[in-house]
């Protein structure tokens, strides 16, 4: 098993539409203003841009995200993912109603589940040495990570 590597599934259940957590979620210059762990996000060019996160630990991950699929249509953003982290991240967005198991709000109507899916390996020396010790704690801080997130996402959807 190669310790270094992680993949990461987590749904959120949000207030909105999916063309408005689409347009939430491409904007990707704009998480540092309501995801707290996503610090900074430089644009390069059109299709790419270099993230720096950090979480509970204190340690900065930095990488490199460059479009890989953007289809509004079938509500998926795909990035491919080098530096820190190399691998690939995807949201896939679902309109949720009556008769699903996500809550629905008859005042505002039907919501969206953002299914967020990530395969990474971590490429840093630090962070390969600490994989086996270190792995429960990498996976809780993500956890932590992806639950201020949601957060912040749904307080950003009902504020705009």
């Amino acid at each position: 098993m190669d310790w270094s590597h992680y993949r990461f599934h987590t749904e959120w259940d949000l207030p909105a539409t999916p063309t408005a957590v689409y347009a939430a979620l491409e904007q990707a210059e704009n998480y540092p203003r309501w995801w707290p762990q996503v610090r900074e996000v430089t644009p390069v060019d059109d299709r790419s841009g270099v993230i720096r996160i950090r979480s509970t630990l204190p340690y900065d991950i930095t990488f490199t995200a460059r479009e890989a699929r953007r289809d509004p249509a079938a509500g998926v953003l795909e990035i491919a993912m080098t530096g820190d982290l190399d691998g690939w991240a995807r949201w896939t967005l679902d309109a949720t109603g009556p008769g699903t198991r996500a809550p629905y709000d008859h005042a505002t109507g039907p919501g969206t589940r953002a299914r967020y899916d990530q395969e990474v390996r971590v490429t840093t020396a630090l962070l390969r040495r600490l994989a086996v010790p270190g792995r429960p704690f990498f996976r809780a801080n993500h956890a932590l990570m992806m639950r201020a997130g949601r957060r912040g996402l749904r307080a950003y959807l009902e504020a705009v």
